[in-house]
């Protein structure tokens, strides 16, 4: 198992470069018990077979050194210099293949990297996203202008080179901002989108679709989930911050019902055509608040046997976690990729009507510092249950170090997370 990079002191996406896995889980299980430990016995954290290139969304940034080179890769941490990568140890292979390939191409057709400085040049970015079930590729061409010379050409030379590509599209990028995807796309080859397959279910990915990286670990992670959930078939089941879907569809397997709600108009749609096409009868998306939405639940006097939560990095907030008091659902199951604003939101629920039952820490993103956990909260009786602690100080808070992203790599080259 490889476990040198030589560009992880430039790159700084990986922490944990040259540390065996083995050691790598110890620190990450230390982590999660000296930050969760204090709301209940924190499980043995849930590794990788082969943690090696299991990222299936890859993204490289283009460029020039002062020596006129073309270069593709990441952008240093902290800055907008790019370190070329030839090889990344977290990256799927083909993709950085196909990345490669791309790079080799620019010189015969006499296209520039895009200048951020000048506004100058043609290809900013390029995104690469694999399906591990499918084996369907898609390539997005972030481009800095609209004009694409011989871009047809282009198109169909990599399509010889990488026959497995399924779908080509072309974004444009035309404005100063680090993200990545710009608002406009055409496709150039295929559908425009590619499908994976996860926990049984079939889903629909866009260029800038969420979906989670690791799709070997997320399968280990929402399974978890659902069986902390203890769904029997007779559960009306709330999927908050359920982006395109992926654990509502999950849950609607073992639920009598599932509500997904997500703000984000391009993944309520694209959850919806998810649920179709897998034959989903027993679950509605809406597009809004969650928060908002729980709360006029209570008010019609709505119940909800269980509400799934998987807020960004940032986690939740006062308004949300109040409103899922206010609804008063069984169970909570509470699905995080930082520990540190769990903590913060855990301090909240459990003095609120809940109390910790479970906490399973898996690790998404080897050779980085970043670790998910899925957490169960139980809707306190009359009497609050004994509830096991590593760390009985009433006193305890959270540690305060500024909290960790969840990407498991640099965010600024990654773009769309989370």
């Amino acid at each position: 198992m490889p476990s040198v990079c030589v560009v992880a002191k430039k790159c700084g996406g990986c922490q944990y470069t040259g540390i065996p896995y083995s050691e790598q889980l110890d620190k990450k299980q230390k982590m999660e018990e000296d930050i969760l430990g204090y709301y209940g016995k924190v499980e043995r954290i849930i590794g990788m077979r082969y943690p090696c290139f299991y990222r299936n969304k890859v993204h490289s940034a283009f460029g020039k050194d002062k020596k006129g080179n073309i270069l593709c890769g990441t952008y240093q941490e902290g800055t907008h210099f790019i370190v070329q990568v030839d090889e990344c140890l977290i990256e799927d292979k083909k993709c950085q293949e196909i990345i490669r390939t791309v790079k080799s191409l620019l010189k015969g057709f006499k296209m520039e990297p895009f200048n951020e400085d000048t506004g100058k040049g043609l290809l900013r970015h390029v995104l690469v996203r694999r399906g591990f079930k499918t084996g369907e590729i898609m390539v997005v061409l972030v481009l800095g202008t609209h004009i694409f010379p011989s871009g047809n050409n282009f198109v169909k030379e990599l399509l010889k080179l990488h026959p497995e590509i399924t779908t080509v599209v072309v974004n444009i990028n035309d404005r100063k901002t680090s993200m990545v995807l710009g608002d406009r796309e055409k496709v150039s080859y295929g559908k425009g989108y590619i499908y994976d397959e996860l926990c049984g279910c079939r889903f629909r990915i866009s260029p800038g679709s969420f979906y989670q990286v690791n799709p070997i670990q997320t399968e280990v992670l929402y399974n978890k989930a659902v069986e902390f959930a203890g769904l029997s078939g007779k559960e009306k089941v709330i999927d908050a911050y359920c982006g395109i879907g992926t654990i509502g569809m999950v849950a609607s397997k073992k639920a009598k019902s599932v509500i997904g709600i997500e703000l984000n108009g391009n993944a309520v749609r694209d959850a919806r055509t998810n649920a179709k096409e897998n034959g989903i009868t027993n679950i509605e998306f809406f597009r809004g608040d969650a928060g908002d939405f729980m709360i006029k639940m209570a008010e019609k006097g709505e119940k909800a046997d269980v509400v799934f939560m998987d807020p960004p990095r940032s986690g939740s907030d006062e308004a949300f976690l109040s409103s899922v008091a206010s609804l008063g659902p069984k169970k909570v199951v509470y699905v995080s990729c930082n520990p540190m604003t769990l903590a913060r939101d855990l301090d909240y629920i459990t003095k609120n009507g809940y109390f910790v039952e479970k906490i399973q820490p898996v690790d998404m993103f080897p050779f980085t510092e970043h670790c998910e956990t899925v957490v169960l909260l139980i809707k306190k009786e009359k009497r609050k249950p004994e509830t096991f602690s590593k760390n009985n100080n009433k006193s305890y808070k959270p540690k305060t170090k500024a909290a960790p992203s969840q990407s498991g790599k640099n965010t600024k080259r990654k773009g769309n997370s989370k």
